[in-house]
C-alpha cells in the first residue's frame, strides 16, 4: 500500500471535515473545507483509497502545504 500525503494550498483555517479516519474516498471527494480571507477553499482527495489519519479539526490553523491528511491507497 501507498500512502499519500494531502496538503494545503493556503494559509488560512479549517472550517468543515467532511470525512473521517478509515472512510473509504474517491478521487477528487471533498475531505474538508478550509478557510482563507473569506474564502472556502475545498480539500479533495488526489487519489483513491482509505483515509488513515486526520491530523487536524475544525479552527485549527495550517500553514502552506501542511500535511492535512493521509490517504491509504
Amino acid at each position: 500500500m501507498a500512502t499519500t500525503n494531502v496538503t494545503s494550498e493556503v494559509i488560512g483555517t479549517v472550517w468543515k471535515v467532511e470525512k473521517a479516519k478509515g472512510d473509504a474516498v474517491e478521487e477528487g471527494d471533498l475531505i474538508m473545507i478550509l478557510e482563507s480571507m473569506k474564502m472556502e477553499i475545498p480539500v479533495e482527495a488526489p487519489v483513491t483509497g482509505t483515509l488513515s489519519e486526520i491530523k487536524v479539526a475544525p479552527d485549527d490553523s495550517v500553514e502552506e502545504d501542511q500535511i492535512l491528511c493521509l490517504i491509504e491507497s
